[in-house]
């Protein structure tokens, strides 16, 4: 048996989007840059992976540019809005629970001498849009938060966000790391007046090693890479063209109906939760209610979480303590930042569910879940 519940740190392919890379390394292996007809076969596909893409967000062709993932299109966007704005405006704003490649990033560049306003959010892992306005100077050149946080699945609202922005005077670019809500919250970026967006195609079975930035028409960035001027001089070097066919096939798949992968992951979640809450005591749910659809995080008090996870494993079951890009580390910022004790912080557990697990699946954890943490608890109480 093996039940897979560590969908925030990546996913497990489809079998269409393997086929579809075998297919590129196979057969479609021509550089895209080549003027025969290898090249050119491979550029029509680049192209027409752009495309559907762009249809999943209600956006331009030339709005989508292929990276190698979500750490990279954070850094190309952040630094790059940064370095061309840095003469005249050298403020940011973000928050204290964004993912670590936007807080090292920003860390980096207040060494650079640019000044980062972190807004502090609720017990429910938002940010007061209060907070916000009160925050932006006439310095500031950017916002940057994520839609969905990677360890709670806290909502961010960033409809208020983008609205406001919207109304100032003086231009302040938007971006927004949709890293954990692309395909799973139905939405387009012109609606919430978004200049960059972050994705990676990981997360939604796609494969590791590429992903995409969504820039609005007309907004400018210094590229971090130079080369060859691929993707319209902002990203250079030769496409990942396997990569960039198996995003396109899960891109494909996931949007046949969004809607209902959506309303079956979220009922598996509600289903999951009350489940736990009916079977196991002295427990605090840290996902809000509002939460998004594939992420709920628990607090097991008297046990530790790391202890819990490795007893899980050895069922066959895979959950998580926290976010996997920084999982050897100790303490959860996140955890911390919405006021949770260091008992709950030690004994928590992320679940992480797709399209691909089942109700059965659910129930069975349940049943080990139990078992394990009455077995841990009475180890623990005997110390």
């Amino acid at each position: 048996m093996e039940i897979y519940l560590d969908n925030s740190a990546t996913t497990k392919p489809y079998q269409e989007v393997i086929d579809k890379m075998v297919y590129a390394l196979s057969t479609d292996y021509g550089n895209p840059s080549s003027v025969h007809r290898k090249g050119v076969d491979v550029e029509k596909g680049i192209k027409e992976v752009r495309q559907v893409i762009a249809k999943s967000l209600g956006a331009k062709e030339k709005e989508i540019y292929f990276t190698s993932g979500g750490t990279e299109c954070n850094n190309t966007i952040i630094r790059g809005v940064a370095n061309l704005n840095k003469k005249r405006k050298n403020h940011i704003i973000s928050t204290n629970i964004e993912h670590p490649s936007v807080l090292n990033t920003l860390k980096d560049l207040e060494e650079d001498g640019f000044e980062v306003t972190y807004l502090e959010v609720g017990k429910d892992g938002k940010i007061n849009i209060e907070d916000l306005k009160n925050a932006i100077k006439s310095t500031t050149c950017l916002v940057s938060m994520m839609h969905v946080n990677n360890e709670i699945g806290t909502i961010q609202p960033i409809d208020e966000v983008g609205k406001y922005l919207k109304s100032l005077k003086e231009k302040i670019y938007f971006h927004v790391d949709a890293i954990q809500s692309y395909g799973k919250i139905n939405f387009r970026p012109s609606k919430y007046n978004i200049d960059f967006m972050s994705v990676s195609a990981h997360k939604f079975h796609g494969p590791k090693g590429i992903g995409f930035m969504y820039i609005k028409e007309n907004n400018r960035l210094k590229p971090m890479l130079t080369g060859g001027g691929q993707e319209i001089g902002i990203r250079s070097g030769t496409e990942n063209v396997p990569g960039i066919y198996g995003l396109g096939e899960a891109v494909r798949i996931l949007n046949k109906d969004l809607d209902a992968v959506i309303s079956k992951v979220n009922n598996l979640k509600d289903t999951f939760k009350n489940k736990i809450i009916d079977n196991i005591e002295d427990i605090k749910v840290n996902s809000p209610e509002d939460g998004v659809c594939h992420i709920l995080n628990i607090s097991f008090r008297g046990t530790k979480g790391e202890v819990l996870l490795h007893y899980l494993e050895q069922k066959g079951i895979y959950v998580s303590t926290g976010s996997a890009c920084s999982s050897k580390k100790k303490g959860s910022h996140v955890l911390n930042a919405i006021g949770l004790t260091n008992e709950e912080i030690n004994g928590t557990i992320r679940f992480s569910l797709s399209d691909m697990n089942t109700g059965e699946e659910i129930s069975e954890v349940v049943e080990v879940l139990k078992e394990s943490i009455c077995d841990l608890r009475s180890i623990m109480r005997r110390k």
